[in-house]
């Protein structure tokens, strides 16, 4: 295999022809401004989508909520993955989000890790989110595959840090404050758009 083609395929960016194809459905992130970046108009389905941040706090859930209220109409579970913080519910209620579907799984970070792995795998659920402090290559490779075998879309909420970690997910969001704004740093099936989004414009 050429030398140049397999950093291309480690780091995901590039897919072969076999195995599961890159899917062209998505759900909408509930706001058209972001929508209208992704390629198939909002988060892959059957896939990781990973955002990035500087800190708690700064508009990771907001970014999420409308996509979860969504999903929590499938009547399916939506489960976190040891939470750094708990949901607070009247939030989560006002957002349209059904907390009869709403599970959390608290887990150390390596059990933590292993549960987000089960949970996507076993297409019991709608959608599982994980905040994973560190995770190698091998690791964000078995959770991108996880995603795909059960057919799950599932978030992962990292540090800014792990930005230059190369990884397997199909979309990479970078939150950044001052003014805040998105910038999408990697999206399957497309070419990452050269201006960054602003927050503000972030009307659904």
């Amino acid at each position: 295999m050429s030398a140049i083609l397999q950093p291309l395929i480690e780091t995901g960016r590039l897919w072969r022809g076999q195995g599961t194809a890159p899917r062209s459905d998505a759900l909408s992130t509930g706001f058209d401004a972001l929508d209208g970046v992704l390629p198939g108009g909002g988060w892959p389905r059957a896939a990781l989508s990973e955002i990035l941040f500087p800190a708690d706090g700064v508009g990771e859930m907001r970014l999420l909520l409308p996509a979860l209220a969504a999903l929590s109409r499938e009547d399916r579970p939506i489960v976190l993955i040891a939470p750094p913080y708990l949901p607070f519910p009247a939030a989560w209620i006002t957002a349209g989000v059904d907390l009869r579907f709403l599970q959390i799984v608290q887990a150390g970070e390596s059990d933590a890790l292993w549960a987000a792995e089960q949970c996507l795998r076993s297409a019991a659920c709608a959608a599982v989110l994980c905040w994973p402090r560190h995770a190698d290559m091998a690791t964000l490779r078995r959770l991108q595959l996880a995603a795909e075998t059960g057919q799950t879309i599932g978030f992962l909420l990292r540090p800014s840090a792990a930005t230059a970690q190369a990884s397997m997910a199909a979309v990479r969001i970078g939150i950044e404050t001052g003014p805040m704004r998105l910038r999408v740093l990697k999206c399957r099936g497309g070419n990452p758009p050269a201006q960054a989004v602003a927050l503000a414009s972030l009307a659904a």
